[in-house]
């Protein structure tokens, strides 16, 4: 995750940096940090820059600068896929009026549980916005790479005994695995509902064990959920 901190105040700064730290061991993710004072044309250029996706975390108020909301502008200019972070002072209604028109994630007040609320919006934004951990599988006529994040749930297909990945864009991949081999290379969203069937809880909308289904986030309705995995599921949720 690309973090640019906009911050004239050097201790504001040294504080902002010292979160970010925090937060990149306790989750375990690799964070690169850049740092300016001010708008001037190094920090224009990385605006400029669209090839991936950033979070700006930002001083409102800039001596011998633009303001962070007419910086947030030419952000906006260039890049609607960047999340913003405001640090401010400024009250409620100044945050309303530009919170929609900017797309602005977040405005967190210096001195209310800063630190706290910082935390927990990079990791909202690292979980859902930069989730980029891959399915790899590779072999015998086999060279697939997967978003987790688009898998909606696998099955394994009895007859030609295959496993048989759903995914997002209606598009499925017939991979020569077991399910256990499978589970064993997903991350922890990924939980066994059936002997057949493994799904990414986080696209579940609805649990049936009584009648045995679950229903994904697109509506579909998946016949799979037996209650001899049921205590698997509700350890992990």
């Amino acid at each position: 995750m690309q973090v640019i901190v906009v911050e004239d105040e050097l201790k504001d700064q040294k504080s902002i940096k010292e979160i970010i730290r925090e937060f990149s061991f306790e989750n375990n993710c690799d964070i690169e940090i850049k740092y300016f004072k001010k708008y001037d044309e190094s920090l224009q250029n990385e605006i400029n820059n669209c090839s991936y996706r950033k979070v700006y975390i930002m001083d409102i108020e800039l001596e011998h600068s633009i303001s962070g909301i007419e910086i947030a502008k030419k952000i906006r200019e260039k890049d609607w896929d960047s999340e913003i972070i405001f640090v401010t002072t400024h009250d409620k209604m100044f945050e309303s009026v530009h919170r929609s028109i900017l797309e602005v994630f977040d405005f967190i007040e210096k001195f209310q549980n800063f630190d706290e609320r910082l935390k927990k919006d990079l990791k909202i934004i690292y979980e859902k916005k930069f989730d980029k951990k891959l399915l790899k599988l590779t072999g015998r006529n086999v060279n697939v790479e997967i978003y987790m994040k688009n898998i909606l749930y696998i099955t394994r297909d009895k007859e030609d005994r295959k496993v048989v990945i759903h995914t997002e864009n209606e598009v499925e991949f017939k991979i020569g695995m077991t399910l256990t081999e499978i589970l064993n290379m997903l991350d922890n969203r990924f939980v066994q509902t059936h002997k057949s069937c493994i799904v990414n809880k986080e696209k579940v909308v609805k649990l049936n064990y009584s009648q045995g289904y679950f229903v994904l986030e697109t509506g579909e309705k998946v016949d799979m959920l037996s209650k001899k995995y049921r205590k698997g599921i509700e350890d992990q949720k």
